[in-house]
This record gives C-alpha cells, sequence and structure tokens, in this order.
C-alpha cells in the first residue's frame, strides 16, 4: 500500500520535470537509474531514498524540500472552487504554464490580462 507521502513526492518529482521540460529517461540518465525508477517514483509505487532523493532534486535543480512543499497543510487533500487539489501534478496545467512563461513577456502579460476579464465575467 503506498503512503500519501510517497505519492505527494512522486508528483512533486513529475511536477518539476515537467515544468523543466525534461523526459522519465532524461532525468533517469541524469541520476544513474533506469527510467522505468522513475515511473515507480512518480507514481509513489516505490519510496525514494533520501539519497536519491538528493540526486534527483540536484538534477531537477532546486532544493530537497521542494519536494515536501503542501504537506503540512493538507493541500494535496483539498479543492478551492473549480480548481484540482492536485493542480501542479495535472499535465495540462503544467504544459499551459510551460506554453504561457514561451510567449514574450508583454504579450503574457497582456494575456493575462484578458485571461483575468474572462475569469471574472464567468
Amino acid at each position: 500500500m503506498t503512503h500519501p507521502v510517497d505519492v505527494h513526492v512522486g508528483k512533486r518529482i513529475r511536477h518539476r520535470r515537467w515544468l523543466v521540460g525534461m523526459t522519465q529517461q532524461q532525468l533517469a540518465e541524469r541520476v544513474g537509474i533506469k527510467f522505468q525508477q522513475i515511473q515507480k517514483y512518480e507514481t509513489g509505487a516505490n519510496r525514494v531514498s533520501a539519497s536519491r532523493l538528493w540526486d534527483i532534486a540536484d538534477a531537477l535543480d532546486v532544493q530537497v524540500s521542494f519536494f515536501f512543499e503542501g504537506l503540512e497543510d493538507g493541500q494535496a487533500e483539498r479543492e478551492q472552487g473549480n480548481v484540482p487539489a492536485d493542480l501542479m501534478g495535472d499535465k495540462e496545467a503544467l504544459d499551459l504554464i510551460r506554453s504561457y512563461y514561451s510567449i514574450p513577456e508583454n504579450q503574457r502579460r497582456r494575456l493575462f490580462e484578458l485571461a483575468r476579464v474572462l475569469s471574472d465575467v464567468a
């Protein structure tokens, strides 16, 4: 049976990997393991040892604490309005964020303002 903390850490690994545009294979190669192991970590099927989490954090250029953010307040268990509780675990949301930040800054600001207006109308 998977532990909720292992699932949370796995989702945070996947979240960061997607944000930096890295495949499971690329992460596995940087860490020195098989990509299947990354799959198991990301689903929470396998626990990540402290030393392996350290290596993953280094490969993804984050602090180890990044993987535990959101646990202390039960964020992963709640939903706010119609926003999924695990927004950063949602592939569509992460793809949208990555696309958003690839837009030039002046256009991105205009898009942000448009989204704000549309969300106020809805």
